[in-house]
């Protein structure tokens, strides 16, 4: 395990944690976040997703807050920290499978990277794990590594 892994099982606790937190409202965060960027990714290329995808998140994450009171049950945190997991896995994986890959070698990640953050991420666990992606279905492909599934 390395720092790059510790700093992405942290990014997933604390999407749990604050999906947990909202409840309800988490479970919609969530699912919503992760729907708005398939969405964005699936329909546009490059950079023109990102502002759909702010748009479209910040709407979602609005009306969210608006149609979903406070936290009421204790089933409303497990729903929340279930919708936090999702949103925070496919944090997760992007974040694991987005670093450039070399042109020439073929190689992920690429020899250009900071000798410490290309060590890190080569003996990732995680990065390991998730690398199937690479072979997996489109539908993971459009959501976790977009530039390799618009090739």
């Amino acid at each position: 395990m390395t720092w790059f892994d510790a700093l992405l099982v942290t990014l997933l606790a604390a999407t749990t944690a604050l999906g947990a937190r909202r409840g309800l409202a988490g479970l919609a965060w969530g699912v919503g976040c992760v729907a708005v960027c398939f969405v964005s990714n699936a329909l546009f290329r490059g950079w023109a997703a990102l502002p759909v995808a702010l748009l479209l998140g910040f709407g979602a994450a609005w009306i969210a807050r608006r149609l979903l009171g406070p936290v009421l049950e204790t089933w409303h945190l497990a729903a929340g920290a279930v919708g936090g997991f999702l949103l925070g896995a496919v944090l997760v994986g992007a974040l694991a499978l987005d670093f450039p890959i070399d042109q020439l070698s073929n190689q992920y990640p690429s020899n250009n990277l900071p000798p410490s953050v290309h060590d890190a991420v080569v003996n990732s666990y995680l990065k390991q794990t998730l690398f199937r992606v690479f072979d997996g279905s489109n539908a993971l492909k459009i959501l976790l590594i977009p530039d390799f599934s618009q090739r």
